[in-house]
């Protein structure tokens, strides 16, 4: 008996049901994208390796799937190589490409290698998988869509507001109850310095980036385990329980990091796109959190991270202002900024919402029952006329039972049947079927076309 097939921990497939909402997602997203100004493009699923290490963090290198070279890669290999059984040391020899992680790293690598073909400031939105050798979990997939809308190429905060706006945009449209919580990297490095550990800050960072997951006592725990003094850990605990307005935040963290010059330049930032957010009209609840980190190391400004109110998830979306990732590049001094969605989590969120809108399910809004070759000959010109205007329309294939094609509508949920059998041909007319609530009407095709439009 031949095994039953599967596919590997942390991967999906998807029903037709099921990609028909995540249409209407990137559909909404795409949408908002391109009412800012952005333009699409893509990049392969695999990029260099030397492009994609050493940009995530050591604990992201770790995250990284690796391609094998192709041939007998084994035999390029030297014996005493083989017999350290080094698994670091090996990647480099049997792998010279990956997966990519994010979206974010192959973008700054596609600015570099056109960057004479660009207009700067450059917007651009991405909708692609990217993949994470992570523990699956709830939430939390080894392959999964991001939806990135970054602009490079200018340093005004003016475009962290617009990130904030179409962040709001898109949850409204989709019907999602959210609050962006938004930090500053130059803040958590006047923090580090505040309390003499300016040379930790990654490690301090990725801690307290676990907060909201496994609470404050393990956090200090991490961060003394990771070298940090107990003195700057008692030091950083007012910071990480700060509560107040964002006014009163600033002020009071300006207490203690306003000395710094850097940590003074992101207090500075902070108040300028809090005042500009004042003014405009957002649904969206923004809140100044310090105790947001956000693990990747190439984020220099502005951090931003997005919580579902409703829903117990992880964050939906988030992202900030990296000043110089291009510069790995070879295309030094080019700040850029921006956000990813997560689509996963997001349709997780509209599942459980039960918040996604009847129409966007619809795939085939009505159905021509088939009652035989003269039937068939009859609706043809009908159902073509019908995909003209843009409806759309199918003819079940064979002249089976009317139980069976009907169970096939209930099926795909099509709203709408149509009947002609003779006295419809007889009369020039079609029978259209409310498939909801069983009302029938003898209709001309204009009459039709009217109705179902």
């Amino acid at each position: 008996m031949a095994q039953k097939p599967s596919i590997p921990k942390g991967t999906r497939d998807f029903s037709p049901v099921e990609m028909v909402k995540r249409n209407y997602i990137f559909d909404t997203i795409k949408e908002v994208f391109r009412l800012y100004g952005f333009q699409p493009i893509e990049t392969p699923a695999m990029e260099n390796l030397s492009t994609l290490m050493g940009k995530y963090g050591e604990e992201g290198d770790k995250l990284l799937f690796k391609i094998l070279n192709s041939g007998d890669f084994i035999s390029k290999v030297p014996q005493e190589m083989l017999d350290e059984k080094n698994s670091n040391k090996l990647t480099t020899k049997l792998s010279e490409k990956g997966l990519r992680y994010d979206l974010t790293v192959p973008f700054a690598r596609y600015v570099v290698q056109y960057r004479n073909d660009l207009a700067f400031p450059f917007k651009r939105y991405q909708i692609q998988p990217v993949w994470r050798a992570d523990r699956p979990q709830k939430g939390r997939y080894r392959e999964f869509y991001q939806c990135d809308v970054d602009v490079i190429g200018s340093n005004s905060l003016l475009n962290e507001v617009e990130l904030v706006q179409i962040i709001d945009d898109v949850f409204n449209r989709l019907g999602i109850n959210t609050t962006v919580k938004i930090n500053n990297r130059k803040i958590l490095a006047g923090i580090a310095e505040a309390i003499g550990e300016a040379e930790r800050m990654v490690d301090i960072t990725v801690a307290i980036d676990k907060l909201d997951k496994i609470g404050l006592e393990k956090v200090n725990a991490e961060m003394i385990e990771k070298g940090i003094s107990q003195d700057a850990v008692e030091k950083l605990q007012p910071i990480l329980l700060l509560e107040g307005t964002t006014p009163e935040k600033l002020a009071q963290i300006e207490t203690v990091i306003g000395q710094t010059e850097i940590g003074a330049k992101g207090i500075a930032e902070m108040r300028t796109m809090f005042n500009y957010l004042e003014n405009i009209d957002l649904n969206t609840t923004v809140e100044l959190d310090l105790t947001l980190a956000r693990g990747l190391n190439y984020y220099t400004g502005a951090i931003f991270e997005v919580k579902s109110n409703d829903v117990k998830i992880g964050s939906i979306c988030g992202g900030g202002r990296y000043d110089d990732l291009t510069g790995i590049f070879g295309m030094p001094d080019v700040s850029g900024v921006g956000v990813s969605f997560g689509a996963e989590r997001i349709y997780d969120v509209l599942v459980q919402l039960d918040a996604f809108p009847a129409k966007s399910l619809e795939t085939t809004k009505v159905l021509f029952v088939n009652f035989g070759e003269k039937e068939e000959a009859y609706c043809l010109p009908v159902l073509n006329e019908l995909r003209k205007q843009g409806v759309n329309a199918e003819i079940f294939p064979e002249s089976a039972k009317m139980k069976k094609q009907m169970t096939y509508a209930n099926r795909k949920a099509i709203p709408y049947v149509i009947l002609a059998g003779d006295n419809e041909m007889e009369a020039n007319k079609f029978t259209l079927k409310n498939m909801d609530n069983g009302d029938q009407q003898l209709l001309d095709i204009k009459e039709l076309i009217k109705i179902l439009k």
